[in-house]
């Protein structure tokens, strides 16, 4: 039987090895010209389900953390990173009060129950300081329909609004709420020129046509 740790290695190196290098264009913008909004430099950030590092290596921090179970993430790490390998849904390898950002990205819907989830996110609130800040984007099944279910290890639809509701009941306050932020994918077949990456976070009047991800952001109050 193949581990997680291993199935995790072959899910992306199947679905982003031929395109690693312009996903992390498309991140070292969205870095840049939109999350760096939420983020000061100053702060101490954790990446949840970092996959091969395309946000956490991207973003301007003082201490960044990344989480994930794949075996091959270090590898695609700076090595100011620290990588956290474990099972999000255990006890985090973190101090209490001590992160000022939980950033996670297209991570959620992977995990296999809501259990899961609720424990993963009472981690984060554990660990994060008053005050800090949760950031999630995902695809929002209401505009993506079928399509959600195209990656095998999709298990929990989920929206904005039940995202919200899953934040507030974890205690945290939800300050904003995007049902529809970016397309479903930045990276395929058909990748645009980075520059239209660049236009398109300028243009928040075009997101409710293109977008198909929601973003959630609240707070540790």
């Amino acid at each position: 039987m193949i581990d997680k740790s291993e199935l995790l290695s072959n899910e992306y190196r199947l679905r982003f090895e031929k395109m690693e290098q312009y996903r992390n264009g498309v991140w070292k913008i969205l870095c840049s010209e939109f999350f760096s909004r939420y983020i000061p430099e100053e702060s101490t950030v954790l990446d949840l389900g970092a996959g091969w590092g395309e946000f956490i290596n991207n973003i301007k921090a003082k201490t960044r953390f990344a989480m994930d179970l794949n075996a091959d993430t270090r590898q695609h790490l700076t090595n100011d990173i620290t990588l956290i390998q474990q099972d999000c849904s255990t006890s985090w390898q973190v101090a209490s009060d001590s992160l000022d950002v939980v950033f996670t990205s297209n991570f959620l819907e992977h995990l296999p129950n809501k259990e899961k989830i609720d424990y993963t996110i009472a981690e984060a609130f554990r660990c994060l300081k008053k005050g800090g800040r949760i950031i999630c984007l995902g695809p929002n099944i209401k505009y993506v329909n079928g399509a959600y279910w195209d990656f095998w290890d999709h298990y929990i639809p989920l929206t904005e609004a039940s995202t919200e509701e899953m934040l507030k009941l974890a205690g945290f306050d939800v300050q904003e709420c995007i049902p529809r932020f970016l397309p479903y994918s930045m990276s395929n077949d058909k990748n645009p020129p980075l520059f239209t990456v660049q236009l398109y976070l300028k243009m928040p009047f075009v997101w409710p046509l293109f977008g198909k991800q929601f973003l959630v952001v609240a707070t540790k109050s």
